[in-house]
């Protein structure tokens, strides 16, 4: 189980635990008392049941920290995702290949920008980057690994700056004027997507390709 802190304005911090204690332990090491802070949840095939992810949330919520998603390629984990209230999103990449761990974060600079980037505006990161709003058109964000927009994609979106085809661009409304995967480029949808699901652009036989993100329970 991996688990992705969120701290404004900072870094996003990796921890790899079997237990809750010992989850717990490493967030009172984070001292997030008086920090409002989130959370991301990612489970690769493993399976995470309804009272382990209740005693999660609780634990993250003691500590001033809220769970917003939970990404998981195990069907029953989205459902228990979802039964309580917790968004889940279906993805079958490994989720090991771009979490860095506490030791490589100076390596592996993650960054989050909380709020609107309006046209003009250029973000980039050193490692993952996550938008916590809308990405207007004529703003540009990139990123040497991935990108997730939690809002409206509607600028350049630039993932894979180090060069690895295995990067993806994530968006609750993926409607962006330009996407680039490494070297391959592509313009985006000419319609405005109809669906209310998030979806995710990646490469695939050298050509990027926009799919659904969301498994509906």
């Amino acid at each position: 189980m991996h688990l992705n802190i969120i701290e404004n304005n900072s870094l996003i911090i990796c921890y790899s635990s079997e237990s809750i204690s010992g989850l717990n332990k490493a967030i009172i090491q984070l001292n997030t008392a008086n920090k409002n802070m989130y959370a991301i949840l990612y489970c690769n095939k493993s399976k995470i049941d309804c009272n382990e992810l209740l005693g999660l949330n609780e634990l993250l919520l003691k500590s001033n920290i809220k769970l917003i998603n939970i990404y998981s390629s195990c069907r029953e984990s989205i459902i228990t995702a979802e039964s309580l209230k917790i968004n889940g999103i279906f993805s079958r990449k490994n989720f090991d290949k771009f979490n860095p761990s506490i030791e490589d974060r100076s390596d592996n600079k993650d960054l989050t920008h909380f709020g609107m980037v309006r046209s003009g505006d250029k973000i980039s990161s050193n490692g993952n980057l996550f938008i916590m709003g809308d990405v207007n058109p004529g703003a540009q964000i990139s990123a040497k690994k991935n990108i997730y927009v939690w809002g409206k994609l509607c600028g350049v979106a630039f993932a894979g700056k180090n060069g690895k085809d295995d990067s993806t661009i994530s968006s609750l409304y993926l409607n962006a004027l330009q996407l680039r995967i490494n070297e391959t480029i592509a313009i985006g949808p000419k319609e405005k997507p109809k669906h209310n699901y998030p979806e995710i652009a990646l490469l695939e036989r050298g050509k990027i390709v926009i799919k659904p993100l969301i498994i509906n329970s």
